[in-house]
């Protein structure tokens, strides 16, 4: 039924685009009898008036964090395979660790989502605040494998929601690699989690145990996130 309705959307985009198309071409040949060029103008700048609000879409920008090895790419490319059925994802062996960023986009219940995957070495994370001031979402994810790192994620997410630049902006809280069987059970995590969450205030956040690799709750994730974020839209206004 979803594919069925995606399909008559399609259909509908496609009529409208011939419509716009048909409407301009007959503008420009009648040009010559307009009686001004500012007519023209102004006639023209209506359509594309039109035009924008026919196919306009809000754009979100939503940060991928973690630290290293987290699964940060792997969850992104799982996320762009799953909401693009003509885009291959990378195979797992040829992901390599982000130096910078990675970017993904993609449109998703009716709006575009611009993803910025940020690099988690530690020497990268004191980059991560200067995408603060136009992310409208965050999606942190911690590596529920690796037991020995938890606390320096703890430690990273805790900073990084301090800055108030990050004030009232939804959280979700990725518990990735639960495929794997030596993994920590989602209530221990939320345990480890227990005194940041208190600090969260006001801010919609919610965790969701995930395996990036064979893509187990990414899209479940990524809607509760979209529709935190519509929610949140008076306070920070889509792009």
């Amino acid at each position: 039924m979803a594919f069925e309705n995606c399909r008559q959307i399609g259909q509908l985009v496609s009529v409208y685009k011939e419509a716009m198309f048909s409407i301009l071409l007959s503008l420009i040949i009648t040009a010559p009898k307009i009686n001004t060029v500012l007519s023209f103008y102004n006639m023209l700048a209506l359509l594309t008036e039109i035009y924008n609000y026919i196919f306009h879409k809000d754009q979100y920008f939503i940060l991928i964090m973690g630290l290293d090895n987290a699964g940060k790419t792997t969850f992104l490319e799982s996320a762009k395979a799953k909401l693009n059925k003509q885009y291959k994802a990378m195979k797992p062996e040829a992901i390599t660790t982000t130096v910078g960023l990675n970017i993904g986009k993609v449109v998703f219940d009716g709006v575009q989502l611009n993803f910025w995957d940020l690099g988690g070495q530690k020497e990268l994370q004191s980059l991560w605040d200067k995408y603060f001031a136009e992310a409208h979402g965050v999606i942190y994810i911690i590596d529920s494998s690796d037991q020995s790192r938890i606390e320096e994620s703890l430690d990273a997410f805790e900073k990084a929601l301090k800055n108030q630049t990050l004030n009232g902006v939804p959280v979700v809280i990725v518990c990735n690699k639960q495929d794997i069987k030596e993994c920590m059970s989602v209530s221990d995590v939320k345990m480890a989690l227990r005194e940041i969450i208190k600090k969260l205030g006001t801010r919609d956040c919610s965790l969701f145990p995930v395996s990036a690799l064979h893509g187990n709750n990414v899209l479940a994730s990524i809607s509760w996130l979209v529709k935190a974020i519509k929610k949140n839209s008076d306070y920070r206004p889509p792009s």
